[in-house]
């Protein structure tokens, strides 16, 4: 074949978001912020829920553990991206590339079934409120978030096999921040065909099942909601969902036009932008809406500050 006469790359050159020189402090001070961000917000989040009992609900289990996944997701990407920001050396070995495409591709599929469980926990919460403590139970949650992790890891496992089997002899210089496999299909030289489906096949499975089974649940709750007689009930059941929902329409919509959609239409500059989006800027965001339109988590964090200025008054 033509790629036994080529080398194959045995590291990688991530190109990065930019070569203008005068945007790499600029970028290298704002993707710290928002790390730092990240997992100080999660950080706190996670500790509020384990440590305030009365957080101790269905709910906030999965919220914890969606900010586990931020906080592990966030650190696959982020000290990669800032190292590379200023220095000079963008270098990744064909083992790190790998081993970032595995762990970023298995956080972000978790993350996918994390939120859509909790679009059906909230389903249950608001038109099944009496069955509510029966229907999802401690040994439920444990085991939905155990699947969501163990689909999004066995997922992986396919996707770094078959993506790191390929010959890479075309170029070793990678036109992004992260290794992503649409960014690393142009770079072989062996036909990706069988590869691209496999991408369709379980992107379509975990992304399209998880959206539309978020979408099923928000039909549902809306149609309870807009029975609800009292303006004030309306309000309050739309605002718990309010947040969830500003979650799940960023990250499915980035998601979903990152990997599914023809090869043809791939673009370096849009889509390092749109990367940003689900591997950046949402586990930031995650914490912070949730904690700014959730009163019982305010409740939880004064709690907590007021236990705080005791223990400084003893």
């Amino acid at each position: 074949m033509e790629y036994q006469n080529h080398t194959t790359a045995r590291e990688f050159f991530l190109l990065g978001l930019s070569n203008l020189p005068d945007l790499q402090a600029l970028y290298f001070f704002i993707f710290l912020i928002i790390y730092l961000t990240t997992l100080s917000g999660n950080s706190l989040l996670l500790l509020l829920v384990v440590t305030d009992g009365q957080l101790h609900t269905p709910m906030y289990f999965f919220l914890s553990n969606l900010s586990f996944i931020d906080i592990c997701f966030s650190s696959t990407v982020a000290p990669k991206l800032l190292e590379n920001t200023l220095g000079k050396n963008r270098r990744i070995s064909f083992l790190g590339c790998a081993a970032q495409m595995y762990f970023s591709l298995a956080l972000g599929a978790a993350e996918c079934i994390t939120l859509a469980i909790m679009a059906w926990d909230r389903y249950v919460a608001i038109c099944n409120p009496l069955r509510y403590a029966t229907i999802v139970s401690g040994r439920l949650c444990l085991w939905f978030a155990g699947s969501a992790w163990a689909i999004g890891f066995l997922n992986s496992v396919l996707h770094a096999y078959l993506t790191f089997r390929l010959p890479y002899c075309r170029s070793n210089h990678l036109d992004h921040y992260l290794c992503e496999m649409p960014a690393l299909f142009p770079l072989s030289c062996k036909d990706t065909t069988i590869n691209e489906i496999m991408v369709y096949i379980t992107g379509g499975i975990i992304a399209l099942f998880s959206f539309l089974l978020t979408l099923v649940s928000y039909v549902h709750i809306v149609n309870t909601v807009l029975r609800i007689r009292s303006a004030r009930g309306r309000s309050k059941a739309f605002s718990t969902c309010g947040s969830h929902l500003t979650v799940v329409s960023m990250y499915y919509g980035t998601i979903i036009f990152m990997y599914l959609r023809p090869r043809s239409s791939y673009s370096p500059g849009r889509d390092k932008v749109l990367s940003v989006l689900y591997t950046v800027v949402t586990p930031m965001l995650n914490p912070i809406i949730y904690s700014m339109r959730n009163n019982e988590v305010k409740g939880a964090l004064r709690r907590a500050l007021g236990r705080k200025r005791k223990s400084f008054r003893m």
